[in-house]
């Protein structure tokens, strides 16, 4: 850990699982189903797009799945954020999907269910949870409450022309059924 705070930021997540949603247009706006066969995709605003540090910075991010190995994220440059509030209503669920670096969660109101694919264990979270999302592994999560979840993310690293979020294709050895619904994700 550096002494110099105002050149150097240290974050460290332990405990904290992974979870994210797809920004899946230029403008912030979200993925709905509008056929009434499944539920609504997440309600996302974008409240500050690519903005960067203009000290230097450095980040490292501690997390640890339920008790297991610790995964240590060390970015030399966690530049280029992205800061946006979602709003997930009952029922709905986030796409499977990566990020091109870390996120830090809170979740501000209502439930949130994470899915990994590769241990496809549900983990929830509740209002005033932190999470950590490291970025490369892919995840799904939703919202199977009665009321909507609203949730708050930073995005790190993400590239000044580039999305928060990269779509991931259903791959052979995920999850057999979507975090929510039960069906098969997308």
């Amino acid at each position: 850990m550096t002494t110099n705070r105002s050149r150097h930021t240290i974050l460290a997540a332990g405990s904290a699982v992974a979870t994210s949603w797809a920004l899946l247009a230029p403008t912030g706006a979200a993925a709905k189903d509008t056929t009434g066969d499944a539920p609504p995709g997440p309600d996302v605003t974008v409240l500050a797009r690519h903005a960067d540090f203009t000290d230097d910075i450095t980040m490292s991010i501690r997390r640890s799945l339920d008790g297991g190995p610790t995964q240590v994220l060390n970015l030399r440059d966690p530049g280029h954020i992205v800061v946006a509030r979602v709003e997930l209503a009952p029922g709905a669920a986030f796409p499977w999907h990566t990020h091109p670096g870390p996120v830090v969660i809170s979740v501000a109101e209502g439930d949130l269910v994470y899915q990994q694919s590769t241990d496809c264990r549900k983990r929830d979270y509740g209002p005033q949870d932190a999470l950590v999302d490291p970025g490369d592994i892919v995840h799904t999560a939703g919202n199977d409450g009665d009321v909507p979840t609203v949730l708050y993310a930073t995005f790190y690293d993400v590239p000044a022309d580039g999305a928060p979020t990269i779509p991931a294709d259903r791959q052979d050895g995920w999850c057999e059924a979507n975090v929510v619904t039960g069906r098969t994700a997308l």
